[in-house]
């Protein structure tokens, strides 16, 4: 278990061998690139964990995100499992352990919930549903993650999208909040577009609201989402890498997550490219923190019967 406060408080394990229902954790590295450092990006979960605390006390509180308590007037079903062991430029042995991590919650049917680490770390995190699929994934994003290799490393930050594409049990894949531009050239748009996954800028969203992306879900999918923090407008998501104007508010991803829970089943969410030293008054892990309240609110709320 980590050495710093957990998500709200939330214990490592629930009492009298209670299964959870939602397990978090974090993964601080994944695949860098050669001479990358991604040590900034590893402080992202404990960042977002200490944002967390103010408002650990307020758990059985009214939720106006969520229109009630955070667990709907149920027990507590959340359990904070800590961090996987990860070290830089360990990628193969990163890969493997946050793979076999995912594995293991959700051999306990559970939804897993990963907190990165840099946008490579989904990658393995969507390997572990292997076994249970079909899935769809809900990408929120500012960019495709569509490049086959970056300074030949396949399976780092510009690619989790492609590698994901390759994956037998991914049925298909919404891309949202798309703008400006990244490292995605015409080809890998041309290769994303071939794939069949569908494109949803963020003007699109703006425009159309968040039925733009959700109607692309087919009702009652298996969805696994895949945030990437500077999906969101940087006047609210200041902590990333990649600052690009246009993103989507806080109110469009809260309302895509819960849309996601109505028309679908959230199965598994991760949250990346934070970056804590490049954040302005923490806001941007305080954002995070919300976010994932309203994941863990949303699964707590959906239908459940058949677990993960």
């Amino acid at each position: 278990m980590t050495s710093s406060p957990s998500f709200l408080g939330f214990p490592s394990q629930l009492a009298d061998g209670i299964a959870p229902r939602v397990v978090i954790f974090g993964a601080g590295h994944g695949s860098a690139y050669p001479g990358a450092d991604s040590s900034g990006h590893a402080l992202a979960a404990d960042a977002i964990r200490a944002a967390s605390q103010e408002d650990a006390g307020l758990v059985e509180h009214w939720d106006f995100d969520l229109g009630g308590t955070l667990f709907d007037g149920g027990p507590l079903c959340c359990i904070d499992a800590g961090d996987v062991s990860t070290t830089m430029h360990d990628n193969a042995g990163n890969r493997s352990r946050i793979e076999a991590r995912t594995r293991e919650v959700l051999a306990l049917r559970a939804v897993p919930i990963m907190l990165g680490g840099d946008d490579s770390v989904p990658i393995p995190f969507l390997a572990g549903f292997a076994d249970r699929g079909p899935i769809w994934i809900l990408q929120i994003d500012a960019h495709i993650d569509w490049r086959d290799e970056l300074h030949g490393e396949r399976y780092g930050y510009s690619s989790p999208m492609r590698r994901a594409s390759e994956m037998p049990h991914v049925a298909g894949m919404v891309q949202v909040g798309l703008r400006a531009v990244g490292s995605a050239r015409p080809a890998e748009i041309e290769a994303a577009r071939k794939y069949g996954s569908r494109f949803v800028t963020a003007r699109e969203v703006h425009s159309q609201g968040v039925d733009a992306a959700l109607r692309h879900i087919p009702e009652g999918a298996r969805v696994v989402v895949t945030l990437d923090c500077d999906g969101l407008d940087p006047g609210i998501m200041p902590g990333v890498s990649a600052r690009t104007p246009g993103g989507l508010s806080y109110t469009q991803v809260i309302d895509l997550i819960a849309g996601l829970g109505q028309r679908a089943k959230i199965v598994g969410f991760d949250l990346v490219e934070l970056l804590p030293p490049a954040d302005r008054d923490g806001l941007s892990a305080l954002t995070a923190a919300r976010l994932l309240v309203n994941v863990i609110g949303t699964v707590v709320r959906q239908d459940h019967s058949s677990g993960p």
